[in-house]
């Protein structure tokens, strides 16, 4: 039976559309990595983007535990598609390989009336980035991210690895956010027109380091 070999890699944000795809395409270039996105709400499917933008021949790209239909919370997409979603449904996949998680949304978006995204870092005990892109009000919602993280990783599994800062970083609210949030910056990200696997290989390059630290 294949084993897990390293802690995987959770990937998770202050909301929607702040960068945990593209932040989940450089890790997994940089470790070659395993992808997958248990949770898909909506499509396109993030595993196929994912899949276009990484170059290395050694990462395998898992098929979702949940594919939904409506890019809405997962909780109310799975209700229109007439299923529950289970976290003890919800299996890692058998790879060699180490693996990145790709949340859905934010840390508390809700899959169920019990359960939130951060509750998958919590099952599989990974080792958890946050991406946050900053814009007017980011830092509160940064903050705040850090704080729920910090109070669950106390009495869970899982563990904080980093932040990730993506699209125009703005250096005083960075220091702020670093120095409230007593976690390292792993990597920042500027604002890019076009995003491709050249993009994405040079930022793997970047960042290799800090994660194997």
């Amino acid at each position: 039976m294949m084993t897990q070999p390293q802690r995987p890699i959770f990937i998770t944000a202050i909301g929607t559309d702040s960068g945990k795809t593209l932040v989940s395409a450089i890790i997994t270039e940089a470790l070659q990595a395993d992808y997958w996105k248990p949770i898909q709400s909506g499509l396109p499917r993030d595993t196929e983007t994912v899949q276009s933008l990484v170059s290395n021949t050694v990462s395998q790209f898992h098929r979702e535990a949940y594919l939904l239909r409506e890019p809405l919370s997962p909780h109310a997409s799975a209700a229109i598609d007439g299923v529950t979603i289970d976290l003890n449904q919800i299996r890692l996949p058998m790879t060699h390989n180490r693996i990145v998680i790709e949340g859905a949304g934010g840390i508390l978006v809700p899959l169920n009336d019990t359960d939130f995204v951060i509750d998958l870092a919590d099952r599989f005990a990974a080792e958890v980035i946050l991406v946050t892109n900053l814009y007017l009000g980011s830092i509160n919602h940064t903050l705040l991210s850090v704080a729920e993280l910090k109070r669950r990783a106390a009495m869970g599994k899982f563990a904080l690895k980093g932040i990730v800062f993506n699209q125009c970083p703005v250096e005083s609210s960075e220091q702020i956010i670093l120095h409230h949030a007593g976690l390292p910056c792993l990597l920042r990200i500027g604002k890019h027109e076009v995003v491709n696997k050249e993009l994405v290989k040079k930022y793997a390059a970047e960042v290799r380091e800090r994660l194997c630290a």
